[in-house]
């Protein structure tokens, strides 16, 4: 029996339109077409684990409608194509504020594509697609406003660090951030960003030991830093020296945390601009960190010229040093601020290292003030135990008593404009 044209016309056209309405459904008006696998796929044996914390305040993401902030979705590229590859779970989450609080686009999503399908062309598709949607995620998420403003990049940390506990493979986190920490032992918003003594500090108060300390712990994970010093809205994006500067000192906490110093990577790789997403609600205020351009002069003046042992009130000869450091503060042109970090060394009990230096430091304080430093131009920060020495001192003809004279101190830092 002899097939009509009209027939084999139809019988022709059946797998073409068949095949458009599948590529139609591969579209940009839905990029979560062919993920749905991921919801129910169950991990693969001994599979990995990939979290993603994106920062969602205002430095990043820009407070007004419009504001063109980081483009993590493209920056995130290939860390998504090796977390695909690999088979890991994945978890999708947006902080800021103070708590650490992480408000999950989802948690332990699998990622298992060798197993999502028999065939193994369709195996790859999977892959393909689900690359394509965690980027949608990440996207997804730098839309979620945090409810409270501000940033504790380190409460993050503790948080996802937690999600990871119980993974036996490979554990990653992936941070999507400024670095801009304006909460907790990490607040930059006094930051010089040109001072490695400036990353110590903040390190050793970071890693005070018992109930104080603010590090995650870190063991065994692979932490990679995205998009530090890359801000949108108000806040001005960093220089290369200033970037490079949050680098070392993320990557310093990581290792202070107890990563090793190859799983503690702050990524080089691009970070495009784009606007933001539309925000789910009116984004919180966020502090500004006003990058500073390194002009300063630290002043190190031994404790026990100062103070008696254990003790913050001011010795009659410290009088002279001090009065003789206000009068170049005063007088210094385009006086920006005063920075005055106490220090205690190691003999000190943890609970008192805090206060003592605070009030050691703000004794100091005062007596700027007296003789003629504006009170507005003038910070105290109790570092608590000294990280070392300064930088510009050496140690190796030190006696141990020497080296505890120079661990409680006091560094005055005068900086300008």
């Amino acid at each position: 029996m002899r097939t009509s044209a009209v027939t084999r016309t139809i019988g022709s056209l059946a797998p073409v339109g068949l095949l458009a309405l599948l590529l139609a459904g591969c579209g940009t008006d839905d990029p979560r077409t062919g993920c749905a696998w991921m919801k129910d796929q169950g991990p693969a044996a001994g599979a990995g684990s990939t979290v993603i914390l994106v920062d969602g305040s205002a430095s990043v993401r820009g407070a007004a409608s419009g504001a063109e902030g980081p483009d993590y979705g493209r920056a995130v590229d290939t860390l998504l194509e090796e977390g695909v590859e690999a088979g890991d779970t994945f978890s999708v989450g947006t902080f800021a504020g103070a708590p650490g609080d992480v408000d999950w686009t989802f948690r332990k999503r699998s990622a298992n594509w060798k197993e999502s399908a028999r065939n193994s062309g369709n195996q790859k598709a999977n892959r393909d697609a689900a690359i394509r949607c965690l980027a949608e995620d990440v996207t997804t998420a730098q839309r979620v406003v945090p409810a409270r403003g501000g940033t504790d990049v380190l409460a993050a940390l503790t948080t996802g660090a937690g999600l990871l506990q119980d993974v036996e493979g490979p554990r990653r986190l992936v941070v999507l951030s400024d670095g801009l920490s304006t909460n907790g032992c990490a607040d930059l918003r006094q930051a010089a960003f040109d001072s490695e003594a400036d990353i110590k500090a903040i390190a050793s108060v970071c890693a005070t030991k018992g109930e104080f300390s603010e590090l995650p712990d870190l063991s065994g994970i692979g932490v990679t830093f995205v998009g530090l010093g890359h801000s949108a809205g108000a806040q001005p994006s960093a220089n290369q020296v200033q970037r490079a500067w949050l680098s070392r000192l993320w990557t310093s906490l990581c290792e202070r945390a107890g990563a090793t110093g190859a799983n503690c990577i702050a990524s080089g790789a691009p970070v495009g601009s784009a606007p933001a997403p539309a925000a789910t609600r009116p984004v919180q205020a966020d502090p500004v960190v006003a990058y500073r351009d390194g002009r300063s002069q630290t002043y190190s003046l031994p404790g026990a010229a100062l103070f008696d042992t254990d003790a913050a009130r001011l010795r009659p000869a410290a009088t002279e040093p001090l009065t003789d450091i206000a009068v170049r503060a005063r007088t210094t042109p385009g006086l920006d601020r005063v920075e005055v970090d106490g220090y205690v060394d190691l003999r000190g009990g943890s609970a008192n290292d805090r206060s003592l230096s605070k009030s050691r430091a703000d004794a100091v304080v005062e007596v700027l003030v007296e003789h003629g430093v504006p009170r507005s131009s003038v910070e105290a920060y109790g570092r608590g135990v000294s990280p070392g020495c300064p930088s510009d001192r050496s140690t190796e003809d030190m006696s141990a008593g020497e080296r505890l004279q120079c661990d409680r101190r006091v560094d005055i830092r005068i900086f300008w404009k």
